[in-house]
């Protein structure tokens, strides 16, 4: 992993405070960002935190994270993802690693979200990468991709490494959306959700706080302007 990433992981070590209870997101970004309070729990810091993916929880117990289920602590006070795409307004388009419905629970229930990318990630309208992951219960994957078809998003459902349908840690399904850019995110959000079976959408519209950017010369730090 390039020193980037890190210099962004421990520049969110900031928002974080003694006892506080934390979100810890999943993929590369988070990941690093899990490692480095790994580093701080083993110095004496002491937080509760919750997983959005199997994955990241087995990263916590091998750093001695202490985990809890989010019912166990209710509110948290700050979670630390990535994202998949990042628009000037701090619009979000993320899924890309399936974890997407658990990671919109915990955004939801934090005081404060805050997102690590790589300036690869940042894009003039959301979209522009053309795929938008949506999870839907299996028994309603036909319905489902008629009507995203019908509001132009192609449905290609993903694939494991075997060819076989993928299934996220809730054991759906996960249609990765192939689309132009999106006028009206929120509207296509609506839109979506409103097709039975469809459990949520890839969309992380008003929920973004603070994103911390990679860059050569030290991380940027944006915050919504209405935070």
């Amino acid at each position: 992993m390039s020193e980037t990433p890190i210099a962004s992981a421990k520049r969110a070590l900031t928002y974080v405070e003694d006892g506080q209870t934390v979100g810890l997101g999943t993929g590369r970004a988070a990941t690093a960002f899990v490692r480095e309070l790994g580093r701080l729990v083993a110095e004496g810091l002491t937080v509760r935190a919750v997983a959005t993916s199997n994955a990241t929880a087995a990263v916590a117990r091998e750093l001695h994270i202490p985990l809890f289920e989010l019912h166990e602590v209710g509110r948290l006070d700050v979670t630390f993802d990535g994202a998949d795409e990042v628009d000037p307004n701090l619009e979000m388009i993320k899924g890309y690693g399936g974890a997407l419905v658990r990671e919109k629970i915990t955004a939801a229930s934090s005081h404060r979200l805050v997102i690590l990318v790589g300036p690869e990630k940042m894009v003039s309208q959301l979209g522009e990468r053309g795929k938008l992951p949506v999870e839907v219960v299996p028994f309603g994957l036909s319905l489902a991709a008629e009507r995203l078809r019908a509001l132009g998003c192609e449905p290609v459902l993903r694939e494991n490494e075997s060819g076989q349908a993928y299934l996220t840690d809730n054991h759906n399904s996960i249609f990765d959306c192939q689309l132009e850019p999106i006028a009206n995110p929120q509207h296509l959000e609506s839109q979506i959700l409103a097709i039975p079976g469809v459990l949520g959408t890839g969309l992380f519209v008003g929920m973004a706080d603070v994103v911390i950017v990679d860059a050569e010369n030290g991380p940027r730090v944006l915050e919504r302007k209405s935070a």
